[in-house]
């Protein structure tokens, strides 16, 4: 499949662009993040690292162990949410070197800030949910996540077993897809920018010190079995976590799944349409769910201006839904977080049922 073009920019989006630019101006705030994204920042660290430290070197009774690989597992997914996201889209700080602090911890969480870029910031942010190109809407064989997707009578069971895959996830991107992405140096039919040697080395010594910290060190210190079962509980919990927030904003019954024209592949819409016809949000009113998840449950401010700190997506958000509705332009969100779960498994559902 060749990557596919958008149709030509309308004026809503210039519009929209303006009004943001305007905001920003007005209020005299910067869209990068503030004094309170760092301190959040700091408290995820800290405790992800106090948690570490205590499964590892002064591990509990089991039954608190199995929690805290748990907690430990939210934790993960809370940096990358808040601060490895923002800081891989160049708004977590006006500062560039901070940006890429933020960024780079991802490698400590197993994975590779400069896959993730390819994957999230070019593919899935340009070619949302278009089949054979967004990558995240890849879960074969075992998930039908698009309707252009191929039929297996599994996926008759999936809105059943769906969770168990997405616990599968993080450990499989970072055991199996990076790697693949490293050799293929391809994220799905997607070229990804050519690798100097600091990102060789970046990329391997990451790797190492993740497996040092992760599997070497928790061994030594408490055993095969017990590190096998509580990096399992950690990694499946981290898997749902990440996959769960990732789903309810683009894999639900009212989001679009578009392909391009088989002749001239191009998308009936431009680009900003086409990411408010593809992402979802939902639980905005939930302020402790909106801290927790980096504010990625505004999945529709994130979409169409991915360099603003999530800090300001609720006040953004009210600009972007008025002028949706000017320009009579569909705004899809779920008031709920169970009413955006609900509708995801009934996404799952219809498509199990070819």
């Amino acid at each position: 499949m060749a990557i596919p073009r958008f149709n030509t920019a309308t004026t809503f989006h210039a519009d929209l662009k303006t009004r943001i630019k305007n905001y920003f101006s007005e209020s005299g705030t910067k869209p990068t993040g503030d004094s309170g994204l760092y301190l959040k920042a700091i408290i995820l660290v800290v405790a992800y690292i106090a948690v570490y430290a205590h499964l590892v070197f002064f591990t509990p009774h089991w039954t608190l162990a199995v929690l805290e690989c748990i907690l430990l597992g939210g934790l993960a997914s809370g940096i990358g949410f808040n601060v490895m996201h923002d800081g891989a889209h160049g708004s977590f700080s006006k500062k560039g070197w901070i940006n890429e602090l933020a960024g780079v911890s991802i490698n400590f969480l197993g994975a590779n800030v400069f896959m993730w870029k390819t994957k999230h910031n070019v593919v899935h942010h340009s070619f949302t949910n278009i089949d054979e190109v967004d990558d995240d809407m890849n879960a074969r064989p075992f998930l039908r996540l698009c309707p252009n997707q191929k039929h297996l009578k599994i996926h008759k069971y999936q809105h059943y077993y769906f969770l168990f895959v997405y616990s599968l996830l993080y450990l499989y991107w970072v055991f199996v897809t990076d790697y693949k992405k490293y050799v293929t140096q391809k994220v799905g039919i997607m070229p990804i920018q050519k690798m100097t040697w600091k990102d060789h080395v970046s990329f391997w010594s990451f790797k190492l010190t993740h497996l040092i910290l992760f599997i070497f060190i928790p061994i030594y210190f408490v055993g095969v079995i017990p590190w096998l079962i509580g990096f399992l509980i950690f990694g499946f919990s981290t898997g749902i976590f990440l996959s769960t927030v990732f789903q309810l904003a683009h894999s639900v019954e009212e989001a679009s799944f578009p392909l391009p024209d088989k002749v001239t592949n191009k998308l009936e819409d431009d680009w900003a349409v086409h990411q408010l016809k593809t992402t979802s949000n939902f639980a905005t009113k939930n302020k402790v769910l909106s801290w927790m998840i980096g504010g990625l449950n505004f999945q529709i401010e994130h979409h169409l201006f991915p360099n603003v700190s999530h800090i300001h997506y609720p006040a953004i958000s009210k600009i972007i839904k008025e002028t949706c509705r000017e320009y009579n332009i569909p705004y899809l969100e779920h008031e709920k977080m169970r009413w955006a779960f609900a509708s995801h498994v009934h996404h799952l559902k219809a498509l199990g049922h070819k």
